[in-house]
């Protein structure tokens, strides 16, 4: 088959290359494919996208670029395709086959009476079932004898260290928040629920310090526990986290547990590397983890060579999440899969933790964004009994 790869080189140069080009097939990224005019002015046979929730966002440059390819067929391949609220189905089906669904407005509008009115979920069901073709890695018509997927919440304590900075950054939230109002207001919640969460994680991630001691952190703790019987059995391991600059000090505590390095991939690791990673993970040799931001490197990788996956910090989107497991949960995958989610006791991560449930009933209903801004619509009342620390 003749195909060509349009990328790695100048959007300028690209168009050149092409413009001499008779191939089959042309492969390229969502990211090239909006800034080449070229690939607009040509009629495709068919349009396929891979990860299709990269245009779940109706209003991005990218997502309307996207649309605009003319196309006699269109395929959208993927695993979420409800990431994070109904809206985004609306933005495939708009791609797919465009009114559907009505518009935006009209769509909407629909999502909006679902609360009064749940029996449009089946509305909406059959409306898309005929355009749909869904496969699950359980169903034993695909694999005779699939793997099993085992989730485990792992419930962490927090070191004396996180208890006082927890509790002390409550108390000054809970006095400015009482000042606080409109974007002030949402912008003092943000931000405290980012800095919660890092302390979560450890006690230096949240002050800016280097030491990253295991005994300072609960979830740590809790690295070490797992990953030592991982060790034992020569297993392999991906730790996820949303945060880049905690990713070096993961990978030097790994690195201890395990007495050899791993890797990392995060967004700034050239495509080139990613691929060179990804090969070497998956060879017989034994590389025990690698540890990756979630929302760079949570798609389009086959790390099947892994049979573990540590959560090490919540997203809170369990679409998100899933896509991250899938990496080491996929066809090819030949052991059971046991993902760890580490959750820290009596904090804002336990409590919030049935947001991820209530989400992903929302997504079988038809076939759900990881923010947390409707946290900022709380009153002051139910925000702090949310955040404040309980008593264990």
């Amino acid at each position: 088959m003749d195909f060509h790869i349009l990328h790695g080189k100048t959007s300028d140069k690209l168009s050149m290359d092409y413009a001499d080009l008779r191939v089959f097939l042309t492969i390229t990224t969502y990211g090239m494919a909006a800034k080449l005019s070229c690939l607009k002015d040509e009629e495709w046979d068919c349009i396929i996208l891979d990860e299709a929730q990269a245009i779940k966002n109706p209003l991005t440059k990218q997502t309307r670029a996207l649309k605009e390819l003319k196309g006699a067929m269109r395929i959208a391949m993927t695993g979420t395709p409800i990431e994070n609220d109904l809206s985004n189905l609306w933005s495939l089906f708009d791609f797919l086959n465009k009114g559907l669904l009505g518009t935006a407005t009209e769509f909407k509008a629909f999502v909006k009476r679902l609360e009064e009115h749940p029996e449009g979920y089946q509305k909406l069901k059959a409306m898309i079932a005929p355009f749909m073709l869904r496969r699950l890695k359980t169903d034993k018509t695909i694999i005779s004898d699939p793997p099993e997927k085992l989730e485990s919440d792992e419930y962490v304590t927090l070191s004396k260290q996180q208890v006082v900075l927890y509790r002390k950054l409550i108390a000054d939230m809970e006095e400015k928040i009482k000042e606080s109002e409109g974007m002030e207001r949402r912008g003092l919640v943000l931000s405290t629920i980012t800095k919660l969460k890092q302390i979560c994680n450890h006690p230096d991630q949240y002050l800016g310090e280097e030491s990253y001691r295991i005994k300072d952190s609960g979830k740590l703790e809790m690295l070490k526990e797992i990953c030592e019987t991982i060790y034992e059995k020569r297993e392999r391991v991906l730790v996820f986290t949303q945060y880049k600059e905690i990713i070096p000090y993961l990978h030097a505590t790994l690195a201890k547990i395990f007495h050899q390095e791993g890797y990392i991939l995060h967004g700034g690791t050239p495509v080139k590397k990613r691929s060179e990673i990804v090969a070497a993970f998956q060879q017989e040799a034994y590389v025990p983890y690698i540890v990756l931001s979630l929302k760079a490197a949570g798609t389009g990788l086959n790390l099947t060579a892994a049979n573990h996956v540590i959560h090490f910090d919540r997203w809170w989107n369990p679409a998100v999440e899933n896509q991250a497991t899938d990496r080491a949960f996929r066809i090819g995958q030949k052991k059971n899969v046991i993902v760890h989610k580490l959750i820290s006791k009596g904090t804002v991560e336990e409590k919030i933790d049935e947001l991820i449930k209530s989400k992903v009933e929302l997504s079988q209903q038809v076939i759900g964004d990881g923010k947390e801004t409707w946290i900022t619509e709380m009153n002051n009342e139910e925000l702090m009994n949310l955040l404040r620390l309980d008593a264990r």
